[in-house]
């Protein structure tokens, strides 16, 4: 698993494959699912990062 975070657009991709997503799914507003061609869960998109996750959390996957 890896995380980044993109303080431009303020968001946070938390990657738990390297397999490239072929469908998305926003569960939630601002939080959208990505899906592989199996339809296994590849990577989650949190936007609006600052108002939902810890800011230390931001830092590290910024690095």
């Amino acid at each position: 698993m890896k995380t980044s975070y993109d303080p431009a657009v303020d968001a946070l991709y938390v990657h738990f494959s390297e397999h490239p997503p072929v469908e998305s799914d926003e569960i939630a507003p601002g939080v959208v699912f990505d899906f592989d061609a199996d339809n296994r869960l590849v990577g989650i998109e949190v936007l609006n990062a600052k108002a939902r996750v810890a800011t230390d959390t931001l830092g590290a996957a910024a690095e």
